[in-house]
């Protein structure tokens, strides 16, 4: 993404590139051979554990198995080069078309840990950031093969959302969107 300045709330890190598009391939692969599910207006997979989209937690009955063995060297790398302590325990994949997004959201406190690291595959998107106490609004394009993770203060105090439409403006220019999936990595706090 060559001139496009992303702006990013503070705790928030983006790193271009995090994995090759070989690695990109095998996942993708990886997702479509699994289950995807419609349980939301986008196609999801579970791993680790089951999030529970009505009462918004994480039990420890909702333990569902260990992660793939498809997201070992993911993980490993997460511990390696993005201070992910000791590796996420629990995974979702979001499929969205285009024309699909996600609301302002921060992901469930007691849920998970301080770190939520989000990796982008097959199409770039939007993110919008929105801080309502500061009142203040950040943006960043998420390109494909990308990672973002959230601690801090872009963990707790900003929502982060993806726009529902077919394209987004990079550089003054109108880019369609294809389909894309994120692959959040998180890890599940003790209830």
């Amino acid at each position: 993404m060559t001139g496009r300045m992303n702006f990013l709330p503070a705790g928030a890190t983006y790193l271009s590139d995090f994995i090759g598009a070989d690695e990109e391939a095998a996942l993708v692969r990886a997702l479509d051979d699994g289950v995807w599910s419609a349980e939301l207006r986008r196609r999801v997979q579970h791993f680790g554990y089951r999030y529970d989209y009505t009462a918004r937690t994480v039990t420890a009955d909702a333990y569902i198995g260990e992660l793939p063995d498809w997201a070992t060297p993911v993980c490993r790398k997460l511990r390696a080069e993005a201070d992910f302590g000791s590796g996420p325990d629990q995974a979702i994949a979001n499929e969205y078309l285009p024309g699909q997004g996600i609301s302002a959201h921060v992901d469930c406190v007691p849920c998970f840990s301080e770190r939520i690291a989000s990796l982008s595959l097959l199409s770039s998107c939007e993110m919008i950031f929105r801080n309502k106490k500061k009142g203040e609004r950040l943006s960043a394009i998420l390109e494909p093969r990308s990672l973002l993770i959230l601690s801090g203060e872009a963990r707790y105090e900003w929502t982060h959302e993806i726009p529902a439409r077919k394209s987004d403006e990079v550089n003054g220019v109108k880019q369609a969107r294809g389909r894309r999936i994120s692959l959040t990595f998180r890890t599940v706090t003790p209830a």
